[in-house]
């Protein structure tokens, strides 16, 4: 009866008395002053001494600590103490934590055979019994069967906190050694086992989402076009915005895009992908309510989304934001993709344009996502290299055209998306698209490229906006003093990834790339040697056979009427 009323006391004491003491604190880091070094010690020497003072009254020490836990706010200030404690806990302390749990148990003390295989049996009974009532209540909710089993899968791991209970039930022998060991064991075990088992439901629901259309190229050009763009900051929104304008969504032939907000994972947050709906309300500017700050990040870009899809007709946006770590964002992006059955993923270049006109690295860990995206995307994929794209407003209320799009064709998949893609462009009354075609002196193309080109040419055979050019070159040289012909000219280049990558016309360029993902042609027209004031957009197309896209070319030929 002592140590229960003593707890109660200690509790309210700490919520009443404490926790206001605390928040005051947190209040003034708010306000913008920082956390000082003997602010921060008072408060983690303050874990202590709840420990202690829980260990005196009759309290586990563990649970001192917890309950000094609570009273730290979610916000500002456990975001600076996590920055201090969080190397030094998660680093050392757990590790140790962990090791001397497994030290404590004993196996050899494992004498009854029988108890041990019923103690093992309700452990996983307890696990299988979790997988139930997840299962159960999902089907009520009319959740996914993968999606079911993963949660209860989920609910069965062990962490921490078990290791902390089951070794407070050992310090005060309400757990002999023999239960204690084989409940440890049982806890390891079930964990082992939920990675496997959540990676096959994980990897069964992925192949549940496979379709058809990954590319741009498609028999049916009317049909709906599902975009994802990534941005990074604000800054991506107007380009981007441009970009999606120039594709010439109509109520004929709509885009859906999935806007997917990229913030990166900080402190020990919980990484997550929030869906919101057009008017934000998913967003918070609570600052108090650290998991909900990447969201009020994204509310002026969703503003900016929902103003855009207001005044364009056959638009459909779907704003998202996605909180990880830039080591797995990749993840993220090509699980929304494959999900969403996009044919089109669009990335922001890792560099921007500085006020004297250079390329200015904003943050390598893109350039790192970029390359990833490009090597696991499930279907094509278009890198922005932004110089001012125009935006949409300017295009829209545009009479003629003023967006000058050039397309740098030299054959390969990769160049027939790009030209696709710049097809797509050349309804918009605002774009006046013009098609470079490079071939060698001694004609060698290959089918595919013929009869896209051809196909190409008779659909704008009445287009006086669109221009088709062919641009004889023997060697490298030559195919980049043609390139540089055109500077001033064009407000964007439109070029495939592989486009002249194994080409004898751009043969040696490369060896000089400093940005593989972009191509050689790319990386040639987003370096700072090209003083062009253009925008880059290099498309790599999806990872499919060669065939289907032969089979789509050949299926869908088109004759002037």
């Amino acid at each position: 009866m002592w140590t229960m009323a003593s707890g109660m006391v200690f509790i309210l004491w700490s919520v009443k008395v404490v926790k206001p003491a605390v928040l005051w604190v947190s209040r003034r880091k708010q306000k913008g002053e920082v956390v000082g070094e003997l602010s921060a010690s008072v408060i983690l020497v303050g874990v202590m001494v709840w420990a202690l003072l829980a260990d005196a009254i009759g309290i586990n020490a563990v649970s001192g600590a917890f309950v000094y836990g609570l009273m730290i706010p979610y916000g500002p200030l456990g975001v600076a103490l996590i920055e201090r404690v969080d190397d030094f806990v998660e680093g050392l302390l757990l590790p140790l934590f962990f090791a001397i749990c497994g030290l404590r148990s004993n196996l050899y003390s494992v004498s009854n055979v029988w108890a041990a295989v019923a103690l093992a049996m309700v452990a996983l009974l307890s696990a299988a019994a979790k997988v139930a009532a997840c299962m159960s209540v999902g089907y009520l909710y009319d959740m996914p069967l993968n999606d079911r089993f993963a949660m209860g899968l989920l609910m069965s791991t062990k962490g921490v906190i078990e290791m902390v209970i089951l070794k407070i039930g050992r310090d005060m022998e309400v757990l002999s050694e023999q239960a204690y060991s084989i409940l440890v064991v049982m806890s390891v075990v079930v964990t082992i086992a939920v990675g496997p088992l959540l990676k096959l439901a994980t990897t069964s629901n992925r192949g549940q989402a496979s379709y058809q259309r990954r590319t741009i190229m498609w028999p049916d050009p009317n049909s709906e076009l599902r975009m994802l763009v990534c941005v990074h900051n604000t800054r991506n929104i107007p380009s981007m915005l441009g970009l999606l304008e120039a594709c010439c969504p109509t109520k004929r032939s709509p885009v859906f895009v999935f806007a997917l907000h990229l913030v990166e994972l900080t402190g020990r947050a919980s990484a997550m992908l929030v869906v919101h709906d057009t008017t934000g309300s998913a967003s918070s500017s609570d600052p108090q309510q650290l998991h909900k700050v990447p969201l009020g990040r994204s509310r002026h870009m969703i503003q900016a989304l929902e103003s855009y899809a207001q005044r364009a007709a056959g638009v459909t946006i779907q704003p998202l934001t996605a909180v990880s770590s830039y080591s797995t964002m990749h993840v993220d992006v090509c699980g929304v993709a494959e999900d969403n059955c996009v044919s089109l993923i669009v990335l922001p270049f890792h560099k921007q344009p500085t006020v004297d006109g250079d390329m200015q690295v904003i943050n390598p860990a893109i350039h790192s996502l970029n390359q990833s995206v490009l090597a696991n995307a499930p279907c094509s994929v278009a890198i922005l290299v932004d110089h001012g794209l125009s935006g949409p407003s300017r295009m829209a209320v545009a009479q003629h055209a003023v967006h000058h799009v050039a397309v740098l064709f030299f054959g390969g998949p990769d160049d027939r998306e790009a030209l696709a893609l710049a097809s797509r462009m050349a309804e918009h009354p605002a774009v006046s698209l013009t098609v470079f075609r490079f071939i060698p002196d001694e004609e060698n193309e290959e089918q595919l490229d013929e009869a896209y080109i051809t196909e190409f040419r008779l659909k704008h055979v009445s287009d006086e906006t669109v221009v088709y050019t062919e641009k004889v070159s023997n060697n490298a040289e030559e195919t980049v003093a043609v390139i540089r012909s055109m500077e001033g000219i064009h407000d964007l280049y439109v070029v495939g990834k592989g486009g002249g990558s194994s080409s004898p016309l751009t043969e040696g360029l490369t060896e000089w790339c400093e940005c593989p993902e972009l191509g050689p042609i790319g990386d040639m027209l987003a370096s700072n040697d090209f003083n062009a004031n253009a925008s880059v957009l290099v498309v790599q197309q999806g990872m499919q056979e060669h065939e289907m896209a032969a089979g789509m070319v050949e299926e869908s030929p088109r004759k002037p009427r």
